[in-house]
């Protein structure tokens, strides 16, 4: 029963999801089933929950704004990892939280170090890499890799890009409950127990 006693803040998540995730943001997917694909590919390659947490939670912030829909094709950058991972940041740990904002430096930065990577973005990922700064430069390069949640963040971008195929199945929200709550601050958990 351990996802009893963190209905709060998973709920407001899954609730967003439920009433926003079907928006597309220039894939070929729905924002509910883009993360649920991402979440559900890192699962079944075996990735540790603070991965696939960070899969199913890393364009949370797309939720968070009322841009609208496929906003990079109209020339906006509504810097969702910002967004997302301040929503984010009052209910779960500083590791997950990172990798939700450095998944778009790690995109620009898998651009810089792989042109095979750059060439096989899907149009709309390439679109919003211009607007997002496009490539990492070198200096650039370098001090993200540095970072301490670079590692997991590069594994995000890399699930992310395989998870936009159309009518893919997958489990539903629900399923990844528990591991959510595994990177709940204390604080959350505990709030949510009292509410």
């Amino acid at each position: 029963m351990i996802g009893a006693g963190a209905v709060g803040p998973i709920e407001r998540i899954f609730e967003q999801y439920r009433v926003h995730g079907h928006r597309c943001y220039g894939e070929t997917v729905s924002e509910r089933e883009h993360a649920l694909q991402c979440a559900t590919i890192a699962e079944a390659a075996g990735e540790e929950d603070l991965v696939i947490a960070a899969c199913l939670l890393h364009d949370y912030g797309h939720l968070c704004h009322e841009k609208g829909e496929g906003i990079a094709s109209r020339g906006v950058d509504a810097r969702h990892e910002e967004l997302g991972a301040a929503a984010l940041a009052a209910w779960f740990r500083p590791e997950l939280v990172e990798g939700v904002r450095l998944h778009v430096e790690a995109k620009r930065y898998l651009c810089f170090l792989d042109p095979r990577y750059a060439a096989r973005l899907s149009p709309a990922s390439a679109t919003s890499l211009r607007l997002q700064g496009g490539r990492h430069s070198a200096e650039e390069a370098r001090a993200f890799s540095a970072g301490p949640h670079a590692a997991l963040a590069v594994k995000v971008r890399r699930y992310d890009e395989l998870a936009k195929q159309p009518g893919r199945k997958t489990p539903p929200l629900e399923s990844f409950r528990e591991v959510l709550v595994a990177w709940l601050l204390p604080s959350a958990a505990d709030g949510a127990r009292q509410a």
